[in-house]
């Protein structure tokens, strides 16, 4: 059994002038998403660092994901922090990259990344105590095999969705997943979704499958049988500049490893997805929440709307997690 977990950060400084340059110098295909919303910093990065210090002592290694750039408050001597660039783990043809799905499905090709890992994207935080069995269970990835029907509005995460699906479906038989792993589908902790598996069971394909913005459990093995199989599929998601309706993304390998098998059931609760339209006192409710053991900050945001956001977003931070981590200088 393999007892060490890493946690894989990915991060970009939308203000760095050669990040920009070197963006500015590829125009979007037809369909892709290269919205500012895409990159936009919304300076709370250090109270994720504060979250795991306070909440996940136990991680084995932080794999640090950036362009190049890097916060002036980073404490870069920390001894669990690695720093990796795009170029360090990426395929030269791939790069550079603006878009988040190219490093999501080459991240089992950073060096020293142990088998176990945790994918978190920056708007990805923890905010009550973890411990490695609410990440991983006997080895396995922790997750909820639960169906959803996925209703289509235009936005491109949409058709990556579907394409995941897709890929899935031609791999898999629904009815032979669900007959194999009937206990893991048909379970308690998946909540209101165990209605889904029910009603959805009719099918022999999969319609969807549910997803979460919140940290991914993943073991590296998934992504190469992938690479294996969908090589054409994933060469194209990553040499696309920008996040673009014909990509694959991380969910594909989260909803693999669900179908073969490879994880270990978890309640759909664990953790609480926000967008801003939802209201602050629910943002508030969430981060004095007990319950919870991560949460997305997601996002949608009118541009009118952003500094008030930032500032009421930040200061809930600064009063959960007051004191500097050994991870700032």
């Amino acid at each position: 059994m393999n007892n060490k977990i890493d946690f894989v950060l990915m991060w970009v400084d939308p203000s760095d002038p050669k990040w920009l340059s070197e963006k500015n110098k590829y125009t979007p295909n037809d369909g892709a998403d290269a919205s500012d919303k895409r990159y936009r910093d919304w300076d709370n990065l250090r109270y994720w660092f504060r979250g795991v210090e306070k909440y996940a002592p136990w991680v084995n290694n932080i794999y640090f994901i950036t362009y190049g750039h890097l916060p002036k408050w980073l404490n870069t001597k920390h001894p669990k922090l690695k720093i990796v660039k795009h170029s360090d783990f990426i395929p030269e043809e791939y790069l550079p990259t603006f878009s988040a799905n190219p490093i999501e499905m080459n991240v089992h090709r950073i060096k020293g990344l142990s088998d176990n890992f945790v994918l978190f994207n920056d708007d990805v935080f923890l905010i009550n105590p973890t411990k490695p069995k609410d990440f991983f269970k006997n080895d396995l990835p922790r997750d909820a095999a639960c169906m959803y029907i996925n209703i289509p509005s235009g936005e491109t995460i949409d058709a990556i969705i579907n394409n995941d699906i897709c890929i899935i479906n031609k791999y898999f038989s629904a009815r032979e997943v669900l007959k194999k792993d009937f206990l893991k589908w048909f379970n308690i902790k998946n909540g209101k979704y165990l209605y889904n598996n029910i009603t959805l069971s009719i099918y022999n394909k999969f319609v969807g499958i549910h997803f979460s913005h919140l940290p991914t459990s993943f073991r590296k093995d998934a992504f190469e049988e992938i690479w294996k199989k969908e090589f054409e599929t994933l060469d194209k998601t990553c040499r696309n500049k920008f996040r673009s309706p014909d990509d694959v993304n991380q969910w594909l390998v989260k909803y693999w490893q669900i179908c073969k098998g490879n994880f270990s059931p978890r309640s759909v609760r664990w953790g609480k997805y926000y967008e801003y339209g939802m209201g602050y006192n629910e943002l508030r409710n969430i981060f004095n929440s007990r319950k919870y053991l991560s949460t997305c900050l997601n996002d949608t945001i009118e541009d009118s709307k952003l500094d008030e956001a930032i500032m009421i977003t930040n200061e809930l931070f600064e009063r959960k997690f007051p004191e500097k981590s050994e991870f700032e200088i």
